[in-house]
């Protein structure tokens, strides 16, 4: 079998006198200067833009609101103004704390997108706040005044102040080590999410659209540079990836219509919709970088959670198809292909190695993983089917007992082991390994897409 070398997680060299924690470049001083550009860049940018959509919707007055009719009991707490304030402070020091001109930039980057999508929101979907806050005296009372002396009560869905939050929350929480120091961190965000209502400020519909907003600007510019296993963007140029898409788009755009036709709790259908459509970019250009798993197959936490909804589906899909079936069948001895879906119940106490071609699943918790993540409903390219084969052979060549495993085990998983099955000459052919694993696995599913991959990738 020829040495194929199969990528790894990490850092790109560039520049810099080394590498520093979580893959990020090791620079000789922090990027005070550069902090101080975007610090000059983004401080009046937030102003103008929060003015000039303040403007916009004051000329379009009355303005909708969407209130709950259990929000007119929310307690008013003048003193919360001061988390609520608390927030530009974290956001002009947030820029100084980052050690590298990558994590630097890519913050930034965050808050100018929640910015502009936020303002954009604004401009085009004004709202109101539907009640008038009372009279404050005192320090509390000065910071009340000056927030009005530029914020207006239009800039509502989403709530800036909650997506800045999120994204503060992220870099913040890097820099920070020790237990009660994370517990300071973790009750002031709280406080600072809180006091949008309690300061009354925003609507409860502000909150969750403007989680949404932050989570998304942290998914879109993830801090972490990994190596690449191919373009970062790249147009689907294959008919069934551009179909996937379509189908996956056309479901969100449903959901979506039906989150906004019902409205109240009928709204939370707009969390699904935004991770299939998600999906559908995975599908018509990002790839599998869309899911954000790492070498030892756990997500980035804003594609965890972006992404809940699908995944749950794609696990529930995965045990009902394979229900009645073992978790992992043995194809050669040490060698085993089984469902992530229901992994956790093939190992029965017994350590074994896990070679994930699963991009949507988790692998289990614990244990050694390299997750080598691949779109499902698609052949994996041939270059992609010979690096899973090196892994697999790696795994057995150290000795360990190894689980070739997708979110089914009919698809990835048996072409990565039929890849290896042919190029370590333990079968003569693609072929005859398809043959091998149907006596073992009867479920395996590859249609002629897959073959033509398998017979290149073999050869």
């Amino acid at each position: 079998m020829s040495p194929v070398r199969v990528s790894r997680s990490g850092s790109l060299p560039r520049g810099g006198t080394g590498r520093g924690p979580k893959g990020t470049n090791m620079s000789p001083s922090r990027p005070w200067r550069r902090a101080l550009l975007w610090l000059a860049l983004l401080a009046p940018f937030f102003y103008l833009s929060y003015g000039l959509a303040n403007h916009l919707a004051g000329q379009r007055s009355p303005l909708p609101s969407v209130v709950f009719e259990w929000e007119r009991g929310m307690p008013f707490w003048a003193w919360t103004i001061f988390p609520y304030w608390s927030i530009n402070l974290f956001y002009a020091a947030s820029l100084f704390i980052a050690r590298h001109r990558h994590t630097l930039d890519r913050h930034a980057l965050r808050l100018a997108t929640a910015q502009c999508i936020a303002v954009a929101c604004f401009v085009a979907t004004p709202l109101q706040f539907s009640f008038g806050q009372p009279a404050v005296d005192g320090a509390a009372g000065w910071l009340f005044a000056a927030l009005r002396s530029f914020d207006q009560p239009y800039n509502q869905a989403p709530s800036l102040h909650i997506a800045l939050a999120v994204i503060l929350w992220d870099l913040y929480r890097r820099h920070i080590s020790g237990t009660v120091a994370r517990t300071v961190l973790q009750v002031w965000t709280l406080a600072i999410c809180g006091s949008v209502l309690t300061t009354w400020q925003h609507h409860f519909i502000d909150i969750p659209t403007g989680a949404l907003l932050g989570v998304l600007c942290v998914w879109a510019w993830p801090l972490e540079r990994r190596v690449s296993m191919g373009q970062a963007w790249r147009l689907a140029g294959d008919r069934q990836r551009r179909t996937l898409a379509a189908r996956y788009g056309i479901a969100a755009a449903l959901l979506l219509a039906a989150a906004l036709a019902l409205g109240g709790a009928g709204l939370w259908l707009a969390w699904p919709a935004v991770s299939l459509a998600l999906v559908a970019l995975a599908y018509v250009g990002f790839g599998e970088r869309a899911f954000q798993m790492s070498r030892d197959g756990r997500m980035g936490w804003a594609a965890r959670w972006l992404l809940l909804p699908y995944r749950a589906a794609a696990a529930v899909n995965g045990r009902w198809w394979t229900r009645g079936l073992p978790p992992a069948r043995e194809l050669v001895p040490g060698v085993w292909i089984g469902s992530l879906a229901r992994l956790p119940q093939a190992a029965q106490g017994e350590r074994r190695a896990v070679v994930s071609l699963c991009a949507e699943l988790q692998a289990p918790a614990g244990g050694t993983c390299l997750c080598l993540p691949w779109l499902d409903l698609v052949p994996a390219s041939p270059a992609a089917l010979r690096r899973a084969a090196a892994a697999i052979d790696a795994a057995v060549t150290r000795g360990d007992a190894v689980v070739v495993g997708c979110a089914l085990g009919f698809s990835r998983s048996a072409a990565a082991l039929a890849c290896w099955l042919a190029r370590s000459g333990r079968a003569n052919g693609v072929d005859a390994a398809l043959a091998a694993l149907a006596r073992v696995h009867p479920q395996v599913v590859l249609g002629a897409d897959w073959r033509r991959a398998l017979q290149q990738a073999a050869r």
